[in-house]
């Protein structure tokens, strides 16, 4: 038996990754969560992550038991790794929405089941599942394309870079000084990634790409840093004239939610290249085909 976690996408091999891409898009889920529940635990609140997480866990035949920050107040009421160990004692699957990251890594690491990130400072894998579904239902595959990602090198963007890496695609990130990945992160990235573009120009990353993705510029929890955020991302909003620059054909995407006038222009996120609403969609059908693919894998196979 062989117990498997998901806290970022290069816990998954690109065999493994094909894999996964291949249950979220099977059009008849295997039902391997019958008569089981999954724990959804959210320190951080969500829209989108919630849904398609419920959803997923519904059609593949379980009952999903939604956890709210203040239900379990991680390290306050009960330690992380007790949490863990007594969800584990109910449910097939434990998926966590979280500030740090190292409070996933301490669930996996007590954990009898598979533990799964929703969402940490550090990744956001399933939304970079989705992506991949995303540009593989536009493109029909991988080969020969280009991802550009403008704005904060954040953990969407990590995500993102891994997992494009991982299927072959060229990578292409622009963020300013200071908010570009450290050097432990671009060697990350440079081991995933045949071809990697690091740059603090926009026009630069998105020349010729086929995927042009921005995120917003203040994440939940550096409200404190708006103003200051706003200024250092000046020209970095991805409006019609810089999507003009990617290649013939190119689209957009965003992990939502959106601030129209900032990281993104309104033309843009509503305009004819915008896949952001199939993109949504797919946060469901990627959370499907890892639940499935990971809880084959805690139960000896997949399915």
């Amino acid at each position: 038996m062989t117990l498997r976690h998901f806290l970022e996408v290069d816990d998954l091999t690109p065999d493994e990754l094909a894999e996964v891409l291949a249950l979220a898009a099977a059009p008849e889920p295997p039902r391997v969560l019958a008569g089981r529940g999954a724990a959804l635990l959210f320190e951080k609140d969500s829209a989108r992550t919630r849904n398609s997480t419920e959803m997923a866990v519904v059609q593949l035949g379980g009952h999903p038991i939604t956890i709210a920050a203040g239900e379990v107040k991680l390290d306050v009421r009960e330690s992380v790794e007790d949490v863990a160990r007594t969800l584990a004692c109910y449910h097939a699957v434990i998926c966590a929405r979280v500030y740090e990251h190292e409070k996933l890594e301490r669930m996996a690491a007590v954990s009898s089941v598979p533990v799964v990130n929703l969402l940490s400072d550090a990744s956001h894998p399933l939304q970079a599942l989705a992506d991949l579904l995303t540009v593989r239902g536009e493109f029909g595959g991988f080969d020969g394309r280009t991802v550009a990602y403008v704005g904060d090198s954040n953990n969407v963007a990590r995500s993102l870079a891994l997992a494009a890496g991982s299927v072959g695609m060229a990578v292409a990130v622009a963020s300013p000084d200071g908010y570009r990945f450290g050097a432990a992160d671009e060697a990350r990235l440079r081991a995933r990634c045949a071809e990697l573009l690091l740059t603090d120009d926009p026009a630069a990353a998105v020349a010729g790409a086929d995927v042009v993705y921005t995120d917003t510029w203040i994440s939940m929890g550096q409200e404190d840093e708006a103003d200051e955020r706003r200024r250092d991302f000046a020209g970095y909003t991805v409006d019609d004239a810089l999507l003009d620059k990617a290649a013939p054909g190119a689209v957009l995407l965003h992990c939502l939610p959106a601030h129209r006038g900032e990281e993104v222009a309104a033309e843009a996120l509503d305009g004819p290249r915008s896949r952001i609403w199939p993109q949504a969609e797919n946060r469901m059908h990627s959370a499907r085909g890892l639940l499935a693919w990971l809880v084959g894998a805690a139960g000896g196979g997949h399915p």
